[in-house]
């Protein structure tokens, strides 16, 4: 019987413009001040979770937070593995909008994007069945190197959300009702024949940390 694949899935720590709710795409974006510090309690809880190989998108919010897991699991950074096949779906000509610029100035857009047609894409950018695509091609080329062992995905919201519909089965034009929170959990396991999720948005590292952080 084969091995399976345990995947830790993590998104990057919060951005000034996911406080903005600014479309980052593939824009290479820092995080901010709460986000590094969420890098860190996430890799705080990850310290002792056997983790023996990083990858991340190569976007430096995503890179970033991968340091930090790296540095509490005792992984090298020059041994995290850039995977451009983890990057945040290119939204195009929206990136660097709000929402609601996006509504102003491509209202027709901005339609067609809330009827999820899942073969529909910004202009410019990447339809959901495109994404999905990448991120299913992508999870099989790092997955299947690793049968046995523990591995972290550290990446973005819309990858994190193909994770899940890939394991679950979710049809692309599904309306979300599952949380995508910045450096939450998730846990996954793979085999070539099957993605099964295990747990998904786990925040109790930052929960706790949110209560002694004001106890100075």
């Amino acid at each position: 019987m084969e091995q399976a694949t345990q995947i830790t899935a993590v998104r990057h720590g919060e951005t000034a413009w996911n406080a903005q709710s600014r479309l980052q795409g593939q824009l290479d974006i820092d995080l901010n001040e709460r986000g590094r510090w969420q890098a860190q309690r996430a890799g705080q809880a990850l310290a002792d979770s056997g983790i023996s190989t990083i990858y991340c998108s190569d976007l430096r919010r995503a890179h970033d937070t991968a340091l930090a897991i790296a540095q509490h699991s005792g992984i090298a950074a020059t041994a995290l593995r850039l995977e451009t096949g983890l990057r945040e779906r290119s939204f195009g000509d929206f990136q660097g909008l709000t929402y609601d610029e996006v509504g102003a100035l491509h209202p027709e857009d901005a339609l067609r994007w809330k009827q999820r047609d899942p073969h529909w894409a910004p202009p410019g950018g990447e339809s959901p069945a495109a994404l999905h695509q990448r991120i299913a091609t992508t999870l099989h080329a790092i997955a299947a190197q690793h049968p046995g062992e523990h591995i972290a995905l550290v990446s973005h919201g819309g990858v994190l959300d193909m994770l899940y519909r890939l394991a679950t089965g979710q049809a692309l034009n599904a309306a979300r009702t599952w949380e995508l929170g910045n450096c939450a959990i998730n846990r996954l396991l793979y085999t070539p024949q099957a993605l099964t999720l295990v747990g998904w948005a786990d925040t109790q590292h930052l929960d706790e940390a949110a209560l002694d952080e004001g106890s100075a």
